[in-house]
């Protein structure tokens, strides 16, 4: 029995894309998650994404290990013309990378601050200008997938910086959608919800904080990589085209309670 039509619309056969923070946790499971469904991947990480490139080449897809460190505005331009060079060209940004510093309001430093809106939100801009001229030019449109946060709905607490820079994420997103729309490019969002990530190891090992947050999701756990990695595949395929500015929060339940 031949596959069904709509199937074919969530395939990514033949795209290449960018996935920052790839190394681990949410960025490995999107690019692993879009590697499956056909695309070939570059790999933006400061760290060791051996693990994320080996599950790629072993799904028989390329694979483009990019070390870069996206605080530095200099690193896009390296990012951009290497993933066209090795893979033909940029037909999905996945902006996935984020960093988190937690200290009281009134204690938060200036460099505290410089360091979360330089990677979540400066960086984020600025790759996604570079890869969107690319797309402009290929003419053949493309997506960009915007990772933002519970913290973008949710004022959260002792994370002023990573609040401020997520909820500029869901703005971005719409700005993005706005203007790339009439060039056939798609910019849409993930907010994911409370997932067993780096970032959240404090709030896991907080006995209390743990219970707490564990308490109001109605799926009744943390939420793990590969729970996202049926939204990435939508947003950035075919199957997805109508879909312009959206942020969709993948959450277990937390926002609807």
């Amino acid at each position: 029995m031949s596959r069904p039509r709509i199937l074919d619309r969530f395939s990514l056969d033949g795209k290449a894309a960018i996935v920052t923070g790839a190394s681990r946790g949410l960025g490995q499971g999107i690019a692993v998650g879009l590697a499956e469904a056909g695309a070939d991947v570059a790999l933006v990480h400061h760290s060791d994404a051996s693990e994320t490139k080996a599950r790629i080449e072993a799904l028989g897809r390329r694979c483009l290990d990019l070390r870069a460190d996206l605080a530095d505005r200099s690193s896009v331009p390296m990012i951009v013309e290497k993933t066209v060079e090795v893979l033909g060209g940029i037909d999905i940004l996945v902006n996935n990378a984020g960093i988190i510093r937690r200290a009281p309001l009134t204690e938060f430093t200036e460099k505290d601050w410089d360091d979360v809106m330089d990677v979540n939100l400066r960086a984020l801009f600025f790759l996604s200008q570079a890869a969107a001229r690319v797309m402009i030019e290929q003419g053949r449109g493309g997506k960009i997938l915007n990772v933002a946060s519970m913290l973008s709905y949710q004022g959260g607490i002792l994370v002023p910086s990573y609040t401020a820079s997520k909820s500029a994420v869901l703005g971005l997103t719409r700005l993005m959608a706005n203007e790339l729309a009439p060039h056939g490019i798609q910019v849409n969002g993930i907010a994911p919800g409370y997932m067993a990530t780096d970032n959240t190891k404090p709030l896991r090992e907080d006995p209390v904080r743990n219970e707490a947050i564990l308490a109001r999701i109605p799926a009744g756990r943390w939420g793990s990589p590969e729970d996202l990695q049926g939204v990435a595949v939508f947003l950035a395929s075919a199957a997805s085209d109508y879909m312009q500015g959206f942020t969709i929060a993948v959450d277990g339940g937390w926002l609807a309670r």
